[in-house]
């Protein structure tokens, strides 16, 4: 009777669980910015996730869980060995300034998601994964892991309203980095003097 408790356990956690596994690697890597460090964290987070795969209740949003998981595995085993959290001044850049511009020429209702659909290389790639630790955990899973608010509070056990916060000063600094990048490739034209 055992036996088949644990097989349909399995069974399920493969159909519902294991679908996920290339999402949290996408994430994992930007989270630690290295490969063996993602799979060490995928992998903890998988094992971690299958022993209280019973306690999961069937019917609710198994691809949260297993971020919420993974996000709490990395705050306390990989987090807490990095430095202190980095200051940041983002005051000196104007809200939306740089999607302001893509909107203007390309007429995008939403140029931000246009921007981040379009390109995805090495410079907006390491831009994000410059990011301090706070805003990048709430960037990669808004813009790249679509999740909403309320799911990335619940993901990283932080309030509405810090979410929020982070997520907006993690766009200015995305704006920030990725402004030349745009010029550079056409996204914005140079101002004229």
């Amino acid at each position: 009777m055992a036996d088949h408790q644990s097989k349909r356990l399995r069974d399920r956690f493969e159909r519902e669980a294991m679908v996920h596994i290339d999402a949290l690697m996408r994430t994992a890597r930007r989270m630690t910015r290295t490969d063996a460090d993602a799979e060490d964290l995928v992998q903890e987070t998988m094992l971690k996730a299958y022993r209280f795969f019973d306690k999961f209740e069937e019917g609710t949003n198994c691809k949260a869980w297993l971020f919420k998981i993974m996000t709490n595995i990395f705050i306390n085993n990989y987090r807490s060995a990095a430095k202190l959290p980095q200051a940041v001044a983002v005051d000196d850049l104007d809200d939306g300034f740089l999607y302001g511009q893509l909107a203007k020429n390309t007429g995008a209702a939403d140029p931000e998601k246009e921007f981040f659909s379009k390109i995805f290389d090495d410079d907006v790639k390491n831009a994000i994964s410059e990011l301090p630790d706070d805003f990048r955990m709430v960037v990669v899973l808004s813009f790249l892991e679509g999740f909403a608010y309320q799911e990335i509070a619940d993901i990283t056990g932080l309030q509405i309203g810090t979410v929020k916060s982070r997520l907006h000063r993690g766009r200015k600094l995305l704006q920030k980095a990725l402004f030349d990048y745009a010029q550079r490739h056409g996204y914005i034209k140079e101002p004229l003097n």
